[in-house]
């Protein structure tokens, strides 16, 4: 049940996704050709105030430096220090601290689910983590974690600011 919204988003992403990538062309960039301008961006694009956009885009950059921390933190079995991050930084605790019920009101429903899912999901990662520094056994803190970056890649797929 946790996965529905998270995979339905991402079930909706995908052809545009799909549409986007081309693997000889990652190959072309990785060995130092410059990156093509003709593909086209089938994401929906979501307006946003100037001020909110650049709020939000600081608020997904943090998002990824504390997946950067969780990964750090879980590869030294510091899983209290990973719970951490993950609530307070990405979690449903984190959502005041981000203003997120105020960039809420210039999203999609489906951006709005996504974003929810990635709250929602990196709670429940906090949880595992935790029973993690018991257990000993990081496994299912990962698969978590993946649920988490899930969620993020399902809307950043379908979605981009303007």
């Amino acid at each position: 049940m946790r996965l529905i919204a998270p995979l339905t988003a991402l079930a909706l992403a995908l052809p545009a996704l799909a549409q986007q990538h081309d693997p000889a062309l990652h190959q072309q960039h990785m060995a130092g050709a410059p990156a093509p301008t003709t593909a086209k961006d089938a994401r929906q694009a979501v307006k946003f105030p100037a001020q909110m956009r650049e709020h939000t885009l600081a608020n997904m950059r943090d998002h990824l430096l504390a997946l950067q921390e969780i990964q750090s933190a879980l590869s030294r079995a510091d899983y209290d220090r990973a719970a951490d991050v993950a609530e307070s930084r990405l979690g449903m605790t984190s959502l005041t601290l981000h203003g997120a019920h105020e960039s809420a009101k210039f999203m999609p429903k489906g951006m709005q689910d996504a974003g929810t899912a990635m709250h929602r999901s990196a709670s429940r990662f906090a949880v595992v983590a935790r029973d993690a520094a018991v257990t000993g056994d990081v496994r299912p803190a990962v698969g978590a974690l993946s649920d988490v970056m899930g969620a993020c890649v399902a809307c950043h797929s379908g979605y981009r600011l303007q």
